[in-house]
């Protein structure tokens, strides 16, 4: 199934909506880097340097886009403001099909014999134990049976909330209670899971940054206790960040893949925020698939994150007059 095929009406319909206040904050500074003026020339550029930036697309990012503008003008000699729009979309989207996102079309798992086993760290506030729910349902969807662990043990809100989200979408939900050791949590989950015949798996975890190398030793230590279910466990450790952060989630994303092996990302609450550009930075910074996005607060409002699509929806209806 090709990537177009996949995304219906209504969910490019869905992310046009998520990033409508990030189109119309980037495209409004756009137009008045560019206004009264016909060339994109050195002054036009250190604009766009500045709106790309303030966009929350990462410094780094934005001066390899910068440069390659630079490129493409030298090399064309003469281009106008008004060709700087599609300019600009064809360098993000090379920028983009350089990483290694995979080329998301469907929330699938590998085929494999055992559950397989999705690790989710964030810290709190980030829309984590929610993207934990929406996820469960989509798996439920496909037909797969799909077991939580409640290893956020340090805030009982945590746990009563992946209840609720596991009454909801109708999937079993491991629990020990406030101040359980999470290991002793996520150990029981896979035990629970493997008996049940699970396909997927998901342990919450707990969400705290303030000392770099007690979150290391307790990820760590969540993992060696599940491996002794799963020795190949866990197939997926994924950091969700919160997009409406803009660099604070770049960060977050630079403490926790120094605590542990992050293997994917998802970012949530774009569709509060004008800065979506994050995706863009984080996506190249990191090298670490982007798998989901959260473009709004429904229970199908988390979305496989496709380059293509994104890109589209970004730039869709926003050609400089």
């Amino acid at each position: 199934m090709g990537w177009k095929s996949f995304f219906t009406k209504e969910k490019k319909a869905d992310l046009d909506e998520g990033l409508k206040k990030t189109k119309t904050s980037f495209f409004s500074k756009l137009a008045q880097t560019v206004a009264g003026r016909s060339t994109v020339d050195a002054s036009v550029l250190d604009e766009l340097e500045e709106v790309l930036v303030s966009s929350d697309v990462s410094v780094s990012t934005t001066l390899k886009i910068i440069e390659r503008i630079e490129a493409r003008v030298a090399k064309d000699k003469y281009v106008t403001t008004k060709q700087l729009n599609g300019l600009l979309k064809e360098e993000i989207s090379g920028l983009l099909a350089e990483n290694d996102n995979g080329e998301g079309t469907t929330f699938s798992i590998p085929e494999q014999n055992e559950p397989y086993v999705i690790m989710v760290v964030g810290v709190n506030g980030v829309g984590k134990t929610t993207t934990i729910g929406k996820l469960a349902n989509q798996f439920k969807k496909q037909g797969k049976k799909v077991v939580l662990g409640a290893a956020d043990t340090f805030r009982a809100a945590a746990v009563d909330q992946l209840k609720i989200w596991g009454e909801r979408v109708e999937v079993p939900v491991v629990t020990q209670g406030m101040g359980a050791d999470p290991a002793s949590v996520a150990f029981d989950t896979l035990e629970s899971g493997v008996s049940q015949n699970a396909d997927v798996i998901i342990i919450d975890t707990a969400g705290r940054l303030h000392n770099k190398i007690n979150l290391m030793n307790e990820l760590n230590k969540i993992k060696r206790v599940m491996q002794k279910i799963i020795p190949t466990a866990p197939h997926d450790v994924m950091l969700v960040l919160d997009g409406s952060t803009g660099q604070n989630a770049i960060e977050q994303a630079t403490q926790f893949t120094k605590a542990t092996d992050v293997t994917s990302l998802a970012l949530t609450k774009l569709d509060g925020t004008a800065k979506g550009g994050v995706v863009i930075g984080i996506s190249d910074q990191f090298k670490i698939p982007v798998r989901y996005i959260g473009v709004g607060e429904g229970i199908d409002h988390l979305q496989v994150f496709n380059k293509h699509e994104f890109v589209d929806s970004l730039f869709k209806d926003s050609a400089l007059n």
